[in-house]
């Protein structure tokens, strides 16, 4: 590492389906505004701008890293857009964190957004997210991103003994933290039971197993500048950021129910991290629940548990808010939302607040770890980012 980066603010806007006539614009002016207040610095302490977003067939506006800095009033600051899928948001971070670490540039504002709950029909949507698989053989022939990681899941369950119930614990969880999230677009009090009866989507996946298609903008400041600081709360900084990729389609992986690329990205977060016990370690995770089992698979890849033991951690509560490790306090894709370009930075967000003791009242743990994990990935696992953030008490 040749520099320490830190989080000099961030903001989210709420996710949810946008029926106010508004659109991406206005969400990323919102949000940016939001986020340098939060970090308290202007316009002009900016030195590039990196923008996030899934696909241009959900907004319909291509090259819109340039459209966005003139309606933000960073012209003619360097700007790039980063696309990866539901990993789009902590590409655009770690290629924020490279934007300094390489010495171009000491502040980078890091954006992103999706238009993906109210621009196109919801049939229109799962057509297009068909197609971050392989297009040729799977999208269009009709293969769903539902369908795919309900077979993984499925060898997950053939394997190690995971059930639907414990995939359920996942839904109540992570809609009960939604319910004290005022950002969060489904915010629910449910049972395993309730779970269970909801409509069937793809075996063994119900409705209510599934995360939320939403629109929404979320935005960070990185900074390498420590002038810029905030000095009445600690200090957060990137400790770790890493990146793993996996084959694109099932049959060709090993172990089809595993995310191998989260352990790959992991093991080196964890290594540039000095982290040695991360289950021991971490005080946070927030985790990419595309699916509850996805939580299960994403829990065990990321080595927080051992291969098998995600489910039956989750249903004896140690992922709980009031548990040994917190994960999707903010109630993760399920109950928070999940649009795909910002899903990722508001991770970052997230973390950082909950770490400076800041969080939405009822969902900030005390804790004396100082370690926040974030983790997002395209396709069914198949390309991973994962980001460590440290508390630092006293710079």
């Amino acid at each position: 590492m040749s520099c320490d980066v830190f989080i000099a603010g961030g903001a989210m806007t709420r996710f949810c389906r946008r029926r106010d006539g508004s659109n991406p614009r206005d969400w990323v002016r919102e949000v940016v505004l939001m986020a340098m207040k939060d970090a308290r610095i202007d316009r002009a302490e900016v030195d590039a701008l990196v923008i996030a977003s899934e696909t241009d067939f959900l907004t319909l506006q291509l090259v819109a890293g340039p459209l966005l800095a003139d309606e933000l009033g960073l012209v003619p600051r360097p700007v790039m857009r980063v696309e990866s899928g539901g990993a789009s948001g902590g590409q655009a971070v770690r290629a924020g964190l490279m934007h300094i670490r390489s010495g171009l540039h000491q502040t980078v504002l890091v954006v992103g957004f999706e238009h993906a709950a109210s621009h196109l029909s919801g049939d229109d949507v799962r057509l297009l997210y068909g197609l971050s698989f392989d297009a040729d053989l799977e999208g269009f022939n009709g293969i769903t991103a539902t369908a795919l990681y309900a077979l993984s899941i499925q060898d997950h369950m053939a394997r190690y003994g995971t059930t639907s119930q414990q995939m359920a614990a996942v839904s109540v969880k992570n809609h009960a933290n939604a319910k004290l999230n005022p950002n969060a677009h489904k915010p629910l009090k449910l049972t395993i039971d309730d779970v269970l009866a909801s409509e069937n989507v793809s075996f063994p996946y119900r409705l209510l197993d599934c995360s939320l298609i939403s629109d929404g903008a979320a935005a960070v400041v990185l900074t390498a500048n420590r002038s810029l600081l905030r000095a009445d709360m600690p200090a957060v900084r990137v400790a770790a950021s890493s990146c793993a990729s996996d084959h694109v389609r099932l049959g060709d992986r090993a172990v089809p129910g595993d995310f191998n690329s989260k352990r790959v990205a992991s093991a080196d977060a964890y290594n540039q991290a000095r982290i040695a016990r991360p289950r021991d370690e971490i005080a946070f995770a927030e985790l990419y629940d595309a699916y509850s089992g996805a939580e299960l698979q994403g829990i065990e890849g990321l080595q927080l548990c051992a291969r098998g033991e995600a489910g039956p951690a989750t249903a004896a509560g140690e992922f709980a808010s009031d548990g040994a490790l917190p994960i999707n306090l903010s109630g993760g894709l399920i109950g928070q939302g999940g649009p795909p370009g910002a899903t990722g930075i508001a991770q970052i967000m997230t973390l950082t607040h909950l770490l400076q003791g800041r969080y939405h009242k009822g969902l900030q743990p005390a804790t004396k770890r100082r370690f926040g994990l974030a983790d997002s990935h395209a396709g069914v696992g198949t390309l991973s980012v994962v980001h460590v953030l440290e508390r630092v008490d006293d710079l």
